[in-house]
């Protein structure tokens, strides 16, 4: 294939973009101006806001045609060096020159992104230069591909032993296909779309990876990222004008506008439903029964008409929004399964978007009758309509979803970017996919017509004949079927092997080793200084006021809505009780409240509030890690003209919820059980390390008990025991009991986030209906801990997760802050070498958590195990027995800044200085930890090494499978093992 022009273009750059339009959108508080370049047709979208967090993402449309990963593979390689930048892994090598707020690339099923964003100006810069050199003059080097992609190496080095497969995007896939959510959408994807992009699995399917050419991934590269082809998107008040002359002079210049057009071709529709059986692994242990997935899938109307991508959220949310929805409510509660399907609701990513719905826990034999039953609830709701409050509420939950001002997960302007990054791909008008509200006003007068919303239903689904029956079934022998694939794969390319080949393998083997261990020049690549990072940050000041109740009013850019806390310290618990209370917090919201049931509750839940839900808030005093404050919180948001009710079905909900719904309650632990089983292989690192920390502190138990390994144990357990007669019952009384003691604690500290309009309004209201305490009794101190725990725990897995802990100080200890650096240093100069480039492993690192007071070492989605242990301890000796230089100390400092700066939302950031203000952390106390950190020194980092990391102070948990487990016994690890089969 021919590579588009990419040669240097001489004299003065004239092309210049062209404004096409520029959109005030008033419920997001920004200006969408458009813009195309004239020679090569580039978009630009400037989301234009008095935002300090600048965004950048450039998004290229990619179309794989078959599951070699080329997409993915690509996203990784093309960031593994570049033209202006000839170093071999500038993107990692950024995140610790920077003080990046986001940093980050995607691979979605018909696009890829680079995305990053930062407050500070001189950083932006220094970020859209390294990335738009690595898109669109990336170096592509081979042995990048071999080591991002996948590669063939002997065993030990040794042409006498076996070849595997390795490389990081292989292994990755290897962990993504082991999570129960991902196959069945793939399977589903692979059904409904049998001729176009979607059939395929644009990440990879470890089968599959290993038929990638290098050449293949060059010519995708040359097809594909062009600036023809690219979306560039920007927010924040940098002017666009500034960005775009940047895009010319880097890029724009050098390139010919590219001919042909890439999308995604439409899929042929079928003229009848279909079916499909596919299976699933699951190890011979768990057994089979009650393991099959019955789910129904519809491929639906193009996700660029933004009237019938609404259409389309109208009708799954009348049917699916919540637990009083007719289809949500079937799921939940047929015997022929034991929870809905993880894979329900609608997917408008894509160009043609699915609605899906399906349960777990069946058997293959039930789905004729499931198919029957769920179609025959999808008749009765167009048949019997839909009652006008019902419609009314999910087109204001709609409404609250377009105005929030969301960013606590990733930055604001990266969703709003991502909102309109689907109409932009499929060109689409992107502008108007960030502005719904006139479409939600066409809508609010078609629903009017009560035959509207079931016309929708019979011509979506009912009559839609692009419909797939898809059964995904567990199969015992489908693991090992895989791997001894794997394995006669291997055996027959080295049986095929001649004496050159066996030579060229074992010098990529050698070149690759080599490579990762040079040492590139870093100041190749621009940096921020010590000096950019802020002497301090500022935090939204509440206004106080006491009465019966202490109360924190935040005025902050909420965009009409209003954010409502009520916080109560955590009453006295029994040990039975402390089990018990995380099934509380999440069965709260979801119960019946005083005469209401739970199915009338839930639709006041909708016509009310955005959500409503309830947590426990603990952390660990500044100077002691064995004790600890707990908090109760009740949270809600809503759009400000319903804070009245809001605020009712707060009160209702924290004096009046009821769990006598024993039937109920029986169908959420079974979903919760459902979801946390489904968790474990993507937070498979975190998961291992709270096993690791488990005897730090006590809140470290806690954490592993309730939401950890040893909490999904339980919750499988309580689900089991649940079928005994009288238990439910028992359960009941248990969790009304812990509720009523909640409950009479009130809400002796409030705090309310809403804009100026509102804030008045909005405090008033909450003093008036927060309900007044009773005294309740001093909460019980949890018992001191501090003891090693050595563990392998063995689930259903084909990769390893990781992670050693060492007992450390909390954080008002003057070695906490030299701790995070130091976890950050050893991550960036040794870490990620040895176990990501070397060791092949999407990721691992290491983190200082003074909350528990541990140190703990990672690593994700591993395809070692007792060889990681290992590395982990070579760090430690490589720290304490080399020289380091002064720039990789700036470099920890600088990436544990950026971190501890990540702005918030505007509720998220007043959320947050509430939270803080709650446990006593003072912005004296943050005015220090940040001088800690940036006055740390290398003789700092050696010294907390040496007093805190021990060999004999270790703990070791990992995740494996069966064969992991029994190499950790093979290897002399005395690791007890946990069974999560």
């Amino acid at each position: 294939m021919n590579e588009p022009s990419r040669a240097p273009v001489t004299g003065e750059h004239p092309n210049t973009f062209t404004l096409k339009r520029a959109v005030p959108i008033p419920s997001l508080n920004l200006t969408v101006e458009e813009y195309q370049h004239p020679g090569t047709g580039a978009t630009h979208l400037h989301l234009n806001s008095e935002s300090s967090e600048s965004v950048f993402m450039v998004a290229l449309r990619t179309v794989p045609e078959d599951s070699t990963g080329v997409a993915h593979i690509l996203e990784h390689t093309v960031l593994c060096g570049s033209e202006r930048y000839p170093v071999r892994d500038p993107f990692f090598m950024m995140l610790r020159r920077s003080l990046n707020t986001f940093m980050n690339a995607f691979t979605s099923s018909d696009w890829t992104a680079y995305p990053f964003a930062t407050q500070n100006r001189k950083d932006f810069g220094n970020l859209l230069d390294v990335y738009l050199d690595a898109v669109f003059f990336s170096r592509l080097d081979p042995l990048d591909f071999a080591q991002e992609g996948h590669r063939v190496e002997f065993e030990n080095d040794d042409s006498n032993q076996a070849l595997v497969f390795k490389g990081v995007v292989f292994n990755e896939m290897k962990g993504a296909m082991s999570s129960t959510p991902s196959v069945l959408w793939d399977r589903l994807s692979h059904e409904l779309f049998p001729s176009n992009t979607y059939h395929f699995n644009s990440g990879g399917d470890p089968a599959h990876i290993p038929d990638l050419s290098y050449q293949e991934l060059r010519d995708f590269y040359a097809e594909h990222y062009h600036p023809s082809n690219a979306i560039f998107l920007t927010f924040g008040d940098i002017p666009a004008a500034e960005h775009q002359q940047v895009f010319e002079a880097s890029v724009l210049h050098r390139f010919e506008t590219l001919e042909r057009k890439i999308e995604v071709e439409l899929e042929t529709p079928f003229s009848a439903p279909r079916q499909a059986l596919h299976p699933y692994a699951v190890d011979a242990e768990e057994g089979t029964e009650q393991k099959t997935h019955l789910i129904m899938g519809w491929k639906l109307g193009e996700s660029a008409d933004l009237t019938a991508m609404l259409e389309a959220q109208l009708v799954s949310s009348v049917l699916m929004e919540n637990s009083a929805s007719p289809l949500m409510h079937y799921l939940e509660t047929t015997d022929r399964g034991t929870a809905p399907s993880p894979l329900c609701g609608l997917e408008e990513s894509m160009r043609e978007m699915v609605f899906c719905c399906g349960i777990e826990g069946s058997e293959a034999a039930e789905a004729d009758a499931f198919e029957r039953e769920l179609m025959a609830c999808i008749e009765r709701v167009a048949d019997e309509g839909i009652a006008a409050d019902k419609v009314d509420a999910i087109l204001r939950q709609i409404e609250l979803h377009q105005r929030e001002v969301s960013g606590d997960g990733m930055p604001y302007g990266l969703n709003l970017m991502l909102r309109a990054l689907g109409a932009a791909t499929h060109y689409g008008d992107a502008v108007a996919a960030l502005d719904l509200e006139p479409v939600i006003d066409t809508l609010r007068e078609r629903v009017k017509d009560s035959g509207y919303i079931p016309s929708l239903i019979r011509d979506l689904l009912i009559d839609n004949p692009h419909r797939v029956r898809l059964v995904v079934a567990p199969d015992t022998d489908l693991a090992a079927k895989r791997d001894a694939a794997e394995a006669a794969r291997l055996t027959a390319m080295k049986e095929e092997l001649s004496g050159e080949h066996t030579a060229e393998i074992l010098d990529l083997a050698a070149r690759l080793r080599e490579r990762q261990g040079q040492k590139d020049d870093p100041t190749i690549l621009p940096r921020v200084e010590l000096s950019d990072i802020p002497a301090e940050t500022t935090s939204p000041l509440p206004t106080v006021t006491d009465g019966p109740s202490e109360h924190y009013r935040y005025t902050a850019g909420t965009n009409g809505l209003v954010y409502q806390q009520w916080v109560s310290p955590l009453p006295a618990l029994t040990a039975a009780e402390q089990q018990h209370l995380p099934l509380v917090t999440a069965l709260l919201a979801e119960v019946g409240v005083g005469d209401l049931d739970y199915l009338e509750t839930q639709e006041r839940h909708s016509a009310t509030v955005g959500s409503l839900g309830a947590s426990v808030s603990s952390r660990a005093q500044r100077d002691d890690e064995q004790a600890s404050d707990s908090y109760f919180v009740m949270s809600s948001k809503a759009l400000a003209d319903r804070m009245a009710p809001q605020l009712s079905l707060m009160s209702d909900t924290l004096q009046h919820a009821r769990f006598d719904e024993h039937s109920r309650i029986r169908d959420l632990v079974s979903q919760m059980r459902a979801r946390r089983d489904q968790g474990i292989t993507g937070s498979g690192h975190a998961l291992a390390m709270s096993a690791a920390c488990a005897g730090m502190s006590p809140l470290a138990r806690v954490s592993h008990e309730q939401g950890g390994l040893e909490g999904i144990r339980r919750m499988r357990a309580l689900d089991d025991v649940l079928k005994q007669d009288g238990e439910l019952e028992a359960l009941s009384h248990s969790l009304s009991a812990i509720h009523q003691k909640l409950a009479a604690g009130g809400a002796p500290l409030l705090c309310t986030i809403a804009d100026e309009p509102n804030i008045s309004q909005a405090s008033e209201s909450a003093a008036a209906a927060a309900p007044i305490a009773s005294e309740p009794d001093a909460a019980t101190a949890l018992e001191g801990i501090r003891e090693a725990c050595q563990e392998v725990w063995v689930t259903n897995t084909q990769v390893n997760f990781c992670a050693k802990a060492y007992p450390t100080v909390p954080s008002g200890h003057s070695d906490a802050p030299a701790l995070s650096v130091l976890a950050a240093f050893l991550r960036n100069g040794f870490l990620h070498r040895s176990i990501r480039e070397q060791g092949g492993a999407y990721g691992g690192g290491a983190s200082h958590d003074p909350n528990i007071a541990a140190f703990r070492f990672f690593s994700y989605r591993d395809p070692r195990l007792v060889e990681t242990l290992d590395d982990f301890d070579a760090s430690i000796r490589w720290l304490l027995e080399s020289q380091h230089k002064q720039l990789a100390l700036e470099e920890a400092i600088l990436s544990v800044m950026a971190s501890l700066d990540k702005p918030g939302s505007p509720a998220g950031e007043a959320k947050r200085d509430f939270h803080e203000r709650l446990f006593k952390r003072t912005a004296e106390h943050r005015k220090a930890l940040r001088a800690g950190i940036v006055n740390t020194t290398l003789d700092d980092l050696r010294r907390v090494a040496d007093t805190y990391l021990k060999p004999e102070l270790a703990s070791t948990a990992v995740i494996t499978h069966t064969a992991g487990a029994e190499t950790v016994s093979e290897r002399g690890l005395n690791l007890t093992r946990q069974d999560l089969l």
